[in-house]
């Protein structure tokens, strides 16, 4: 008796959402850009961006391909907040000719996962759809938290 209630609370417990690991989300999300599954990386984006992030995303899509792209360094910043660098691999198809660019991306914990709260290119030619740093003395402004 004691094994089925047993087994009966082990599977009620494989209900509950755990938290996401931070590794997970940055896969995630730059899994579903580099094989334009926008619709995948944009559960990484606050909601109130996500339509215009998969709209941008799709059309950029059809010149911008990305290769390949490798997590550089992953610094975490307290329980809440992480600065990730990404190495982007890509090329536009009316060009052929590969880039390779670095990128830092910013992460928040929100509630149980993470979002990309913002994200800029630090090294590298400059890639279509991904933010320019700020200049110095620039404001950052953040997305409207959900």
């Amino acid at each position: 008796m004691r094994a089925i209630l047993l087994s009966i609370v082990l599977c009620a417990c494989g209900g509950i959402q755990q938290p996401e690991p931070l590794s997970d989300a940055i896969r995630s999300y730059n899994d579903g850009v580099r094989w334009e599954r926008f619709e995948i990386a944009a559960v990484h984006i606050p909601v109130r961006e996500r339509s215009k992030f998969v709209d941008d995303a799709d059309e950029r899509s059809k010149d911008i391909k990305i290769t390949d792209y490798d997590i550089v360094k992953v610094e975490p910043r307290g329980d809440k907040e992480a600065r990730v660098t990404v190495k982007l691999s890509w090329y536009k198809e009316s060009e052929g000719t590969v880039h390779e660019t670095r990128a830092v991306q910013t992460w928040e914990k929100h509630g149980k996962g993470w979002l990309l709260v913002d994200e800029s290119r630090v090294k590298g030619p400059e890639m279509p759809g991904l933010p320019e740093p700020l200049a110095v003395g620039e404001t950052p402004t953040k997305p409207d938290k959900d």
